[in-house]
C-alpha cells in the first residue's frame, strides 16, 4: 500500500457564535496586533466588524487589508506583503471566502519565506523552508474550504492565467467556522460557493489519488451538500449549518488528494472573462462528470446514493446517468446557468491550452487530450 500524507489544522472551531473563540485564541498565544485580510465588500457591508469588534472589545490591536479581487491577483498578494510588513502585526486573520483566504496564505507565506516575493515562483509545490504567518481563518461561504486547505489559486493579469499553489507550509493554524458568518451571503454566492464544494467533493473522489480516508470525507460531504444546498439558498439556519460543515470537510480530503479537469477549467474560465470561480466550477461539473464516467468504477453509484437516488436494480450506466442527473438539477435549482454567453470560438485554443496546463489536471481520472477540452468547453456555448 502506499504511503498517504494527510495535512489538517492544528485547530478548528465549528457552530453558531464559534468566532467568540478568536480572542482566546490570541490571549493564549500572546499575539500583540492582528493583519485583517478581508475583502471590501465584507468590510463595506459589516461582515468583517463582526470579528473586528470582538478584537476592539478585547483589546487588541489590529489593521484591515482589503486590497483583494474576487479572483485575487499577483499585486493584492504583494501589495499585502508590503502592508503586513509595515503594520507591525505579528499574526493574520482572514476573513472572507477563497479570495481572502488565498490572498492572506500568499502573504503570510511570501512574509516568512521574502525570496518568493515575485509570487510566480509560487506555482505548483514550491519548497518554502518557513511555515505562513499564524493565521486564524475564518469562512464567510459554504464553499471553498480554504480555511483547512494547503492550496492557494492567484491570478497572473499580465499571462491572462490562474496559477495554483500546493504547499503545507501554508495551511491555517486555526480554522473558526461559524455559519452565523455565512448568514449574510446572497443567494447566487451561496449556490456558486456551494457547487464549488460540491466540485471539490466530486473531483476528490473520483480523483487518481483517492483512498479511504479522503473517500470517507468526500462522500460524507456530498451527502450533507445534497441534503442542505438548497435550503441554504433559501437562508435556512440548518442548511447554513450543514454547508458550513459540507464545505471544510471535503476541503480537508482534497487539499490532501487533489482535483481534476473540471477546476483547471474553471480556473482559466475565471482568469479569461472574471468568471465567478464557483459558476465556472458548477457549469464544468455535469459536462466533466460524463467525460470521465468510464474510469470512476462503482463510485457514480455511490454519488447517486448520496443524493438519495435509489439505485437498485440499476446497472452501470443507470445509475451513472443517475448520479450526472442529480449533480445537473441541484445546480439548475440553486440558478446556475448551463451557458457561459461570453465564451469566443476565438478563445478556445487558449483555453483548451491553459486548462491542460493547470496543476488540477493531472489528477483527473481520464487524461484529456486539447480535442476533449475544446469538445466540453463548446458545451458552454
Amino acid at each position: 500500500m502506499a504511503v498517504n500524507r494527510f495535512v489538517l489544522n492544528g485547530m478548528s472551531f465549528h457552530g453558531h457564535g464559534a468566532i467568540n473563540e478568536i480572542p482566546g485564541i490570541i490571549a493564549s498565544k500572546g499575539f500583540k496586533k492582528a493583519f485583517v485580510a478581508s475583502d471590501p465588500d465584507l468590510v463595506k457591508f459589516g461582515v468583517t466588524a463582526k470579528v473586528t469588534d470582538l478584537l476592539q472589545k478585547n483589546g487588541i490591536a489590529f489593521e484591515v487589508y482589503s486590497n483583494i479581487k474576487p479572483n485575487p491577483t499577483i499585486e493584492n498578494v504583494q501589495q499585502g506583503v508590503d502592508a503586513y510588513r509595515a503594520s507591525g502585526a505579528d499574526f493574520m486573520i482572514t476573513i472572507g471566502g477563497g479570495s481572502s483566504m488565498d490572498t492572506g496564505k500568499g502573504i503570510g507565506i511570501i512574509v516568512n519565506n521574502p525570496e518568493y516575493y515575485d509570487v510566480r515562483s509560487l506555482e505548483g509545490v514550491a519548497p518554502t523552508k518557513n511555515r505562513t504567518v499564524f493565521t486564524i481563518a475564518v469562512p464567510t461561504t459554504g464553499g471553498t474550504g480554504a480555511e483547512s486547505t494547503i492550496n492557494y489559486v492567484i491570478t497572473d493579469v499580465e499571462k491572462k492565467r490562474k496559477f495554483v499553489c500546493v504547499d503545507p507550509n501554508d495551511i491555517p493554524d486555526v480554522a473558526v467556522v461559524d455559519p452565523d458568518m455565512m448568514a449574510s451571503m446572497p443567494k447566487g454566492l451561496t449556490a456558486s460557493t456551494g457547487m464549488d464544494a460540491l466540485t471539490h467533493a466530486i473531483e476528490g473522489y473520483t480523483t487518481k489519488a483517492a483512498w479511504a480516508l479522503a473517500d470517507c470525507l468526500d462522500l460524507e460531504a456530498i451527502k450533507l451538500i445534497a441534503k442542505n444546498l438548497r435550503k441554504a439558498v433559501q437562508n435556512d439556519p440548518d442548511g447554513r449549518e450543514g454547508m458550513a460543515l459540507a464545505q471544510y470537510v471535503t476541503a480537508m480530503a482534497y487539499s490532501n488528494v487533489g482535483l481534476g479537469i473540471a477546476h483547471s477549467m474553471a480556473h482559466t474560465l475565471g482568469a479569461v472573462y472574471d468568471t465567478p470561480h464557483g459558476v465556472a466550477c458548477a457549469m464544468m461539473l455535469p459536462i466533466v462528470m460524463e467525460f470521465n464516467q468510464e474510469y470512476t468504477g462503482e463510485k457514480f453509484k455511490e454519488i447517486a446514493e448520496a443524493f438519495g437516488v435509489d439505485t437498485k436494480g440499476m446497472d452501470q450506466t443507470a445509475y451513472r446517468k443517475a448520479a450526472i442527473d442529480a449533480v445537473r438539477q441541484l445546480s439548475v435549482d440553486v440558478g446556475i446557468p448551463t451557458k457561459l454567453e461570453k465564451l469566443k470560438e476565438e478563445d478556445l485554443p487558449f483555453l483548451c491550452e491553459s486548462a491542460a496546463a493547470d496543476a488540477c489536471a493531472p489528477g483527473n481520472p481520464r487524461p484529456a487530450t486539447l480535442e476533449d477540452f475544446e469538445a466540453m468547453f463548446r458545451k458552454l456555448m
